[in-house]
């Protein structure tokens, strides 16, 4: 089976994309589906790459079993438009600067990452704000990640999955 690779995009890629990511490979590898994808992240610039994910995303994840600190921030690249079959981005701003880089016959793997939450829906950035923020993330990418799972044909969808109902919005 050919690995399906998912690549989350935030801005600076320290708040919000390596937490998706964090949780997306949990969530597969809970789902018996490490083997079957390929998760990164990466952000539309470039000014944190190399660093570790901001401090407060690092402690709000650890405390639900996430572990960011290995995690290092990138720029996206040109060549991640042809090297990923699904490009999430945080919200409609990064998805903006997306577009205008992708080439048209990719446009396609461009999408939210809470998508399954609703349309148009953003993951809000916590960086200017309080510790609150940074667990509004993580419950927003959860239950997201469990929906990217579901909608992909990866997993079951479960009643109890806490995705709203179709045609409900975040």
């Amino acid at each position: 089976m050919e690995k399906l690779s998912i690549l989350f995009v935030c801005h600076g890629n320290i708040c919000r994309s390596p937490t998706a990511e964090a949780v997306m490979r949990r969530r597969a590898t809970e789902a018996g589906l490490a083997q079957a994808l390929r998760v990164d992240s990466a952000g539309t610039h470039g000014y944190h790459a190399g660093e570790a994910p901001d401090a407060r995303s690092i402690r709000a994840a650890a405390r639900r079993g996430y572990d960011l600190a290995p995690l290092r921030a990138r720029k996206v690249d040109d060549a991640d438009f042809a090297a990923f079959d699904l490009i999430l981005a945080a919200d409609n701003h990064n998805l903006a600067g997306l577009r205008q880089r992708c080439p048209v016959a990719l446009q396609g793997q461009l999408r939210l990452m809470l998508e399954p939450l609703g349309e148009g829906c953003e993951v809000p950035d916590p960086y200017y704000g309080g510790s609150q923020g940074f667990e509004t993330v993580l419950d927003l990418l959860e239950a997201a990640c469990d929906g990217w799972l579901a909608r992909l044909g990866l997993v079951q969808r479960r009643a109890d999955d806490g995705l709203p109902e179709r045609g409900k919005s975040c």
